[in-house]
């Protein structure tokens, strides 16, 4: 396999760097069949719910997509759960990092703060405060992670639900993980 030819970065060349950014575009091209990957992955997840987390992952973005969602909240309800067995505590944190580049701002924003806004249907249970999202009162995004949490994440455990399969939404995965990163045309919409 070829190779750069350096060992610290200040001495590549910029034939290196040309050879790195093709290989770059074809990893990142590749993305959405990694998350595939990653999603089928949560099967052996977080366990004692009567569903796996790729279920819940499905049933959100199932209920996201009947609900008239575009393809940014569809991607960001498969996708925000992801984090789960890296980052049990921030997982809303890594799945955000995943999606930021690609998604218009409400939807990282709503992916990033989701696990707050999910106290409002079971913190009172375990000691907390259930009302802890107000603290984001005044985002412009507060409606729409409400949403979010309401309609598509806090219901989605239910093995009677009528969930599409994986391969179903690798559609939309394809086309939010094949956009430019970052390009002001999706971000900012």
């Amino acid at each position: 396999m070829k190779t750069v030819t350096f060992t610290r970065m200040e001495d590549g060349t910029e034939a290196d760097y040309k050879f790195l950014e093709e290989h770059e575009a074809a990893f990142a091209y590749d993305l959405p069949n990694r998350l595939m990957t990653r999603l089928e992955g949560l099967r052996d997840s977080l366990s004692g719910y009567k569903i796996d987390r790729l279920e819940h992952s499905l049933q959100c973005a199932t209920r996201a997509e009947r609900d008239g969602a575009d393809a940014d909240w569809i991607a960001c309800a498969l996708i925000h759960d992801i984090g789960d067995d890296l980052a049990p505590y921030n997982h809303d944190s890594l799945a955000c990092a995943i999606v930021k580049p690609y998604v218009r701002e409400e939807c990282a924003w709503t992916v990033q703060h989701h696990g707050i806004f999910q106290y409002k249907y079971y913190a009172d249970k375990v000691g907390l405060n259930p009302e802890e999202r107000q603290k984001y009162k005044d985002s412009p995004h507060f409606d729409a992670a409400e949403k979010f949490c309401r309609d598509w994440d806090q219901n989605s455990f239910d093995p009677d639900y009528d969930t599409m399969p994986l391969e179903y939404f690798r559609h939309v995965l394809e086309q939010v993980f094949r956009r430019p990163a970052w390009s002001d045309d999706y971000i900012k919409a």
